[in-house]
């Protein structure tokens, strides 16, 4: 009795040396296989020996003392050429012919092939025929008796002899249909083995030791190389001088034959990579035919190689290739670009198909005038800004100049403080005002326009475009301006600065937000109007105001245009006294001095009547 241990040990052995007898789904073969048997070569699927080969491809190769090695699959079929570009592999018949049993008279049966239905091999249908030689004679292929389609009829071929035909050499001068002593077919479904009937058309069997007959499945195009020597009927012919036959069969991988209509059939894997196509540049074909399903692997267009090895296709540069670019030939993966060279046109993959074209002067000529002109365009457009620019500086600095901007820096020349903020520039009014949009003004006056502005620091400001331009005035403009930037009471609207760089100067103000008295008084009927108290301390904040201008400052101020308009009220209702473009100062060594009447009708200062 075997003990269990060794029993377990037994039974892994077994199984070890059956898992190794084939390489492993997708594996590849081992590194010692044999890639040659003579000179065939034996690419991968098929291999020689245990683990270098797909299931179902191991091939034999006969090394018999005293022959050339042979790789033969089959007992008599040996392979002579492995094509995987094609699926196929081209074998010879080495018996030469089928074996026939004879039964009473000339009627006769025999198989073909013996490859076995679980072979991945079948006949190819496109490259090969069925060829019979002989004398009266009917022949028919059917499917192997060893599946449930055997007895099936798949071709049919009869071969006859006229009595009047002189028997003195060759029956026919050519092979083909209607010839005497031979025949030939199409097989239409390919299958790795068939069964062979023959029945006698001629009881007498007149011609039969004349003429052997002989029924062959061979690639297309062999027999009429080899019909004088298989329809001679010299004395000297003999079994031994049987030519071999040659056979093409189509291989596929995981091939099954299909049983019975319409049951379900093998073919290309839903999971690539269970499949035996393992290059990244491959794919994989179904072959399902009317007889086997399968698939087999192909590498993709522009690529070569071995589709079922790893990193076995490889990219063809079709750019060596004689014939494939006459023109300029850029190879890509899986591919190429073909061209005609620069300044040429037509069909680079024909011989003399690129012609040179003197359309590309002209292009170039076009093309560079085109740079020229868009640069003179740009260069234009650079100067004439460069030019507005310079212009712009200019006049800033023209008037600067005649608004008396150094008169105003020396006024404030002993406050570095004030000289900083007094004078804004042009640029920053644009930005708070944007642009002097019309949006942002807020009110107007006889003296000019105001806008309300948000400076770079976030400081609310009017500013006030003045519409006084004359100019033996406006060094007492400037005057005023530096005056009035010291002015420091609570009931006067504050100026900020000014900006000298336009043709009529700009004054910046403290912003008032609640408007002007005169809105306050004049409202409608329905709107509540200022009550007395209200009233009363305005007036009287407008007289402490005017005091000051008057009195208190060290050059009195006579403002010329008080007026409700332009006395405005912040948001406590404060006073504050504003629009000085009517202002004037009188110097410190004069009691009065002379002007012109000034200001709104109505609000004019009684001194002008005396």
């Amino acid at each position: 009795m075997i003990p269990a241990a060794a029993l377990t040990v037994l039974l892994l052995q077994l199984r070890l040396s059956t898992a190794a007898s084939h390489v492993t789904a997708g594996a590849g073969p081992l590194p010692h296989c044999q890639t040659s048997c003579g000179a065939v070569e034996v690419p991968y699927p098929f291999g020689i020996g245990d683990g270098c080969y797909w299931p179902g491809f191991n091939l034999t190769c006969d090394r018999t003392r005293g022959r050339e090695p042979r790789l033969l699959v089959g007992a008599d079929l040996q392979v002579v050429e492995i094509s995987l570009a094609n699926s196929t592999v081209r074998i010879v018949d080495i018996a030469g012919q089928v074996r026939l049993t004879f039964s009473a008279g000339l009627d006769g049966n025999g198989t073909w092939g013996g490859l076995g239905a679980a072979s991945p091999y079948v006949l190819s249908e496109m490259r090969n025929q069925f060829v019979v030689t002989g004398c009266n004679v009917q022949v028919t292929l059917v499917g192997d008796s060893d599946d449930s389609s055997g007895g099936n009829v798949i071709c049919c071929c009869s071969s006859f002899c006229s009595t009047n035909n002189k028997l003195t050499g060759a029956l026919t001068s050519s092979p083909g249909y209607g010839a005497a002593g031979c025949c030939d077919t199409p097989i239409p479904i390919g299958r790795p083995s068939y069964g062979v009937e023959m029945k006698s058309l001629d009881s007498r069997n007149e011609y039969a030791h004349r003429l052997p007959i002989a029924v062959r499945i061979a690639e297309r195009g062999w027999f009429e190389g080899a019909y004088a020597v298989l329809l001679n009927d010299s004395p000297g012919y003999s079994p031994s001088r049987r030519p071999a036959v040659p056979v093409v069969l189509d291989f596929a991988v995981d091939s099954k034959p299909v049983m019975l209509p319409g049951m379900a059939t093998s073919g290309c894997p839903v999971d690539a990579r269970r499949s035996a196509c393992q290059s990244s540049h491959a794919s994989c074909r179904n072959v399902s035919g009317k007889y086997r399903s399968g698939y087999v692997c192909r590498c993709l267009d522009g690529y070569r190689g071995n589709p079922y090895l790893a990193g076995g296709c490889q990219d063809v540069d079709e750019c060596a290739l004689p014939g494939m670019c006459f023109g300029e030939c850029i190879n890509t993966a899986g591919g190429h670009l073909c061209r005609c060279q620069r300044g040429a046109h037509g069909d680079p993959r024909i011989t003399n198909g690129c012609i040179k074209s003197y359309l590309g002067l002209s292009a170039g000529i076009g093309v560079g005038s085109g740079a020229a002109f868009l640069i003179m365009v740009i260069g234009a457009i650079l100067v004439t800004r460069n030019m507005k620019q310079r212009r712009g500086k200019m006049l800033k600095k023209k008037f600067f100049k005649q608004n008396r901007g150094h008169l105003l820096q020396q006024l404030v020349s002993q406050k570095a403080d004030i000289a900083e903020r007094m004078i804004i520039p042009l640029v920053e009014l644009h930005k708070a005002t944007n642009n002097f949009d019309k949006a942002r003004e807020i009110g107007g006056g006889g003296h000019g326009t105001v806008y309300k502005g948000i400076m770079s620091d976030l400081h609310v400001v009017a500013i006030k475009k003045s519409k006084v331009a004359i100019q033996r005035e406006i060094d007492e403009f400037i005057n005023e301006i530096a005056i009035l930037s010291q002015i420091n009471h609570r009931n006067v609207v504050k100026l900020h600065g000014c900006c000298l760089e336009t043709e009529v100067p700009l004054l910046v103000y403290e912003f008032i937000s609640n408007g002007t008295l005169y809105h306050h008084l004049h409202v409608q009927e329905t709107m509540p109007s200022l009550p007395w108290e209200d009233r009363l301390r305005i007036a009287t904040e407008i007289a402490r105001a005017l005091t000051y201008l008057h009195s208190a400052v060290a050059f009195p101020i006579v403002h010329r245009d008080i007026k409700s308009p332009n006395i405005l009220l912040d948001g406590t209702l404060m006073a504050k006294v504003s629009d000085f473009g009517a202002s004037r100062f009188i110097p410190a060594d004069q009691t009065k001095t002379s002007t012109a009447v000034q200001g709104t009708f109505g609000y004019l200062d009684p001194v002008y009547f005396y």
